[in-house]
């Protein structure tokens, strides 16, 4: 058997095993070790297994994504999220769908904080879900709503999945998350956007809610200055060059903890609760990545990314159409696997292909996180809808599913004009010369 033929059969190995529900990280840790024993030798595939083992466990770069991660578990715990949809719902609760517009605001404000599409969704459902079902919202609405603009936290900056892309890619994790600030404001307008749509065609969608003076308004604005606070320190520190990015994520963290105890919202139960919470998915994390490094490896010697590089390259189209068919590839791929184990598998192949055709590194990690974005919640996978289920188990899944509908159409939308208009993505990154 050829590299290629190899490597053509560990692929459709790898999506097997996937469809049997198997563990992603140990799937493609096994694929690769087995692809590479196949084609190297029984030895240097154990050699390879034992260096890329220790090699990611052991790496400075990877400590950014625990740091983030616990970062968002500590603010959910010191009450943080309360307060910021607190103060969208003072702010827009008494207009018509005004609850819907409060959790996307509220999801994009914890998304700088949080860095995490299920985390952002189930924090926010648990507690914007009630209120809007206590104003007779539309169960359609308010389930399609909360799971959509919980996919914010992964492309408004700090992003685990733009981490791990940069990682995998060596990209500027810096200049990734810089990135991603328009493209994810943008993504928030069109989701109010489509929430007023929706509901001055039909105003029983998201009835009005109670009434605040302006005092109220402002005196709420309160509760935003923790969240803008740990943003700024954090990632303003971060692009400004006073930290590193695992440091960034530390100092992020530290300062969630600090408002968590002067607060005293941080009991010792919630305490331990949002560490483990961080370190079982930042074990998850970067079990993926190892198993995705592995797999990598595999692939390099199947010679398959090149090859397909110099064919993709070699075509006489546009390389935009190239662009746009690896997009729909995501897509359709989105429907099967999780946005993390997506992009770990399909970046070893993808990457060098989009190098050829001359297409900026991190202008694509902002197209790959937005395809990504829609993967969370469209049907059979759709991690985020099955949260909201988990938190609203009376509302059926089908309910939630025709509730996204209408933000997915935004989304595609946002990355078509992204996809067309690159400078939303690169400009902040291009003032920026490390």
């Amino acid at each position: 058997m050829s590299p290629v033929t190899a490597g053509i059969v560990g692929i459709a190995l790898l999506l097997f095993l996937f469809l049997l529900r198997m563990p992603v990280a140990f799937t493609m840790a096994f694929v690769g070790f087995v692809g590479f024993a196949y084609l190297n030798g029984f030895e240097p595939a154990l050699s390879l297994l034992a260096q890329d083992i220790f090699e990611q466990f052991s790496s400075y770069p990877l400590s950014v994504i625990p740091m983030f991660i616990l970062m968002g578990t500590f603010a959910f715990a010191s009450g943080i999220s309360k307060r910021l949809y607190a103060t969208t719902y003072k702010w827009t609760g008494h207009l018509t769908g005004g609850l819907t517009i409060a959790t996307v605001l509220a999801c994009a404000g914890f998304a700088a904080i949080c860095g995490s599409t299920a985390a952002t969704a189930a924090t926010m459902g648990k507690i914007a879900l009630p209120e809007m079902k206590k104003y007779k919202y539309n169960d359609r609405l308010a389930t399609g709503t909360v799971a959509a603009a919980g996919t914010l936290g992964i492309l408004i900056p700090p992003s685990t999945v733009l981490i791990v892309y940069g990682i995998l890619t060596e990209e500027s994790i810096g200049k990734l998350f810089l990135a991603g600030v328009f493209p994810g404001i943008l993504l928030s307008l069109a989701f109010v956007a489509v929430v007023v749509f929706l509901c001055q065609r039909n105003p029983g969608l998201g009835p009005p809610g109670s009434p605040t003076n302006w005092k109220e308004k402002l005196q709420s604005t309160t509760g935003i200055i923790e969240a803008v606070i740990l943003f700024l320190i954090a990632i303003g520190g971060l692009f400004l060059g006073w930290f590193s990015p695992t440091q960034a994520g530390a100092i992020g963290a530290g300062g969630a903890l600090i408002i968590g105890l002067v607060r005293k919202q941080l009991s010792w139960k919630s305490f331990w609760e949002a560490g483990k919470e961080a370190l079982r998915t930042s074990c998850m994390v970067i079990f993926i990545i190892t198993g995705a490094t592995i797999f990598g490896h595999f692939m390099a010697v199947s010679r398959i990314p090149f090859m397909l590089a110099e064919w993709l390259g070699g075509l006489a189209i546009h390389p935009m159409a190239v662009m746009v068919v690896i997009i729909f590839i995501y897509f359709i791929g989105g429907f099967f696997m999780d946005s993390m184990a997506l992009i770990v598998v399909t970046i070893p192949i993808f990457f060098p292909v989009v190098l050829k055709l001359g297409f900026d590194p991190i202008w694509f990690g902002v197209i790959v996180v937005l395809v990504g974005e829609m993967g969370v919640i469209t049907p059979p996978v759709g991690v985020n809808v099955f949260v909201i289920k988990g938190i609203a188990p009376e509302i059926p899944l089908r309910i939630i599913f025709r509730g996204i509908l209408p933000f997915l159409v935004a989304l595609i939308f946002v990355t078509i004009i992204i996809l067309f208009v690159p400078q939303i993505a690169t400009y902040l990154p291009s003032l920026v010369k490390y």
